[in-house]
């Protein structure tokens, strides 16, 4: 069994990042999400090609050529059709989003919650803070505005930072993997070491003092705030997984290989405490004190999402915010340059 031993505990509490190898099986865990989103990028595509935006279905491509030439061809970056969670703002009935059993196989696998309950005890909540991050070489992709790759590297950011005031006491702790080997060029994680102990910093939106090519309307931390020159890349092969401290400053390199880099970004916390999001749907992954309230069934965890988004149709509107999803408000000294 692959767990995170006392000694590597301290490493996290420490350093606050840790990467535990070989957790997850590529056969039995990883594949069979691939697999899934095949059929993922099937949807995508007949959509499209009936809308008229593609002129081809592509069925004769693999998945990451295929993938390249429908964003090169519609120009954007379709997202949403992949994730397992919702957008902020004007979510419609037909919001696509993916919630498919392998997916739910891969959060509640045993050995990576074992890892976890070693960080922050037995009894997990699976935080509805997650995403799939599929990126593709940046030569390939379409240009936005800027000039800049329709996905690009992720910006300077702490866990803590995205989510709200409510979860500040939450032992939040985040879990990411990559679902193909994913070597320096490729655009994997890097880390700031102990950047976890100098608390929550400030988050700025369409903020340019970090550099051009950093340029984005998402929240980053201002590079002045933190030492970004002590960075760490965390290159991992499949099945590895890298734990962060909520407060860790992290980010990610650019794609610059041949391959795309595919991604979850997974979070736990301790059942009861607050997810910092609690306008979306998480649920029991482990517990020892009520091993019944465990969620295992794929049909429910994707009723949960349909839910959610049917009540997210009704709120949060041109511009609304019925639910506000933020913390960080425009304006803060922090943020000039």
């Amino acid at each position: 069994m692959v767990t995170a031993t006392q000694t590597n505990k301290e490493q996290f509490l420490q350093q606050g990042y840790l990467k535990v190898e070989g957790v997850l099986d590529p056969e039995t865990v990883l594949d069979p999400i691939i697999q899934e989103y095949h059929g993922v990028l099937d949807d995508l595509a007949n959509d499209l090609f009936a809308s008229g935006r593609i002129s081809s279905r592509y069925e004769d491509l693999g998945f990451d050529e295929r993938l390249i030439k429908i964003y090169q061809e519609t120009g954007e970056a379709h997202m949403q059709y992949f994730d397992f969670s919702l957008p902020f703002q004007g979510v419609k009935e037909d919001t696509p989003f993916w919630a498919g059993p392998a997916v739910l196989n891969a959060f509640v696998n045993e050995k990576l919650l074992d890892a976890v309950e070693e960080l922050i005890g037995p009894e997990i909540y699976s935080n509805p803070v997650q995403h799939v991050r599929i990126k593709p070489p940046e030569k390939y992709l379409p240009k936005n505005d800027q000039g800049l790759p329709v996905i690009g590297p992720t910006v300077w950011h702490q866990d803590h930072g995205v989510v709200t005031d409510e979860a500040d006491d939450t032992n939040m702790v985040t879990t990411w993997f990559s679902l193909t080997d994913t070597p320096v060029e490729s655009g994997p994680l890097r880390v700031v070491p102990g950047s976890h102990r100098t608390g929550l910093l400030t988050h700025c939106e369409d903020y340019e003092g970090n550099g051009a090519e950093l340029i984005s309307s998402v929240m980053q931390i201002p590079q002045r705030l933190f030492d970004y020159e002590e960075a760490i890349p965390m290159p991992t092969k499949r099945g590895d997984v890298i734990f962060m401290h909520k407060q860790t400053v992290h980010g990610s390199l650019s794609n610059v290989s041949e391959q795309i880099r595919w991604s979850f970004d997974l979070r736990y916390n301790p059942i009861g405490q607050n997810t910092g999001r609690e306008a979306f749907p998480g649920f029991v992954a482990r517990s020892r004190r009520n091993p019944e309230s465990e969620l295992r069934d794929p049909v429910q965890w994707k009723q949960s999402w349909l839910d959610t988004r049917s009540r997210m149709a009704k709120i949060n509107q041109d511009g609304t915010s019925d639910v506000t999803f933020s913390r960080w408000a425009d304006g803060h000294p922090d943020c000039e340059y």
